[in-house]
């Protein structure tokens, strides 16, 4: 009897969420834990293999919203160990996805093992801006680069002044071009939509 109705509550919890998702990022954050913090500029990495579950309509390779479900992993390790999520939540803060860019450079076959790499690229006022890349064990290969802009939100603080309590001698670095050009396409965007509204 507890049998079935263990049985039961699983498979409702299967049916009304994604527990896989939710299992992968405890999984992923206790991992994380396991090894010493990172400092804010360090590149982090988590692994991944593309399984059946992420494949495409061709059974081929992965679908392309899976890559954006494993940036949530790449991205919640990050904020996990370098102490930014912390730090923000002393605060009574969180952070969201504001907007990303992803360019597939090569497809991620079946079984294929890989990792992915996050890095910090910038920051301004309210807004991470980190560097993610797939790449392929096999070969060393970026298969895909997605650069993300994280949103604080709840917080007055600037970006700064978060990243100055855990590295008091932290600098911003310069903007890379192909980001600059990103914003100003998003500031571009922006401007469009508030003519419309």
């Amino acid at each position: 009897m507890v049998c079935t109705c263990v049985a039961f509550v699983v498979m409702v919890l299967y049916m009304l969420f994604d527990v896989n998702y939710f299992l992968r990022i405890f999984f992923t954050l206790c991992t994380g834990r396991l090894f010493p913090k990172k400092k804010i500029l360090d590149t982090t990495t988590v692994y991944g293999i593309c399984s059946t579950q992420d494949l495409d309509l061709v059974l081929m390779h992965m679908n392309n919203a899976r890559y954006l479900r494993e940036l949530d992993m790449a991205r919640f390790y990050w904020f996990d160990v370098t102490g930014v999520y912390e730090t923000l939540s002393k605060r009574g803060g969180t952070m969201v996805l504001g907007a990303s860019t992803t360019r597939y450079r090569k497809a991620l076959p079946l079984f294929m093992p890989y990792k992915i790499t996050t890095r910090l690229i910038y920051w301004e006022d309210k807004h991470f801006y980190l560097e993610h890349q797939f790449i392929t064990l096999t070969d060393g290969f970026v298969r895909t680069v997605s650069i993300s802009k994280q949103t604080t939100v709840g917080v007055k603080v600037p970006a700064s002044e978060l990243l100055a309590e855990l590295d008091p001698n932290i600098k911003l670095p310069e903007i890379p071009k192909d980001l600059q050009l990103w914003m100003n396409s998003m500031e571009e965007s922006s401007q469009k939509l508030r003519k419309r509204d």
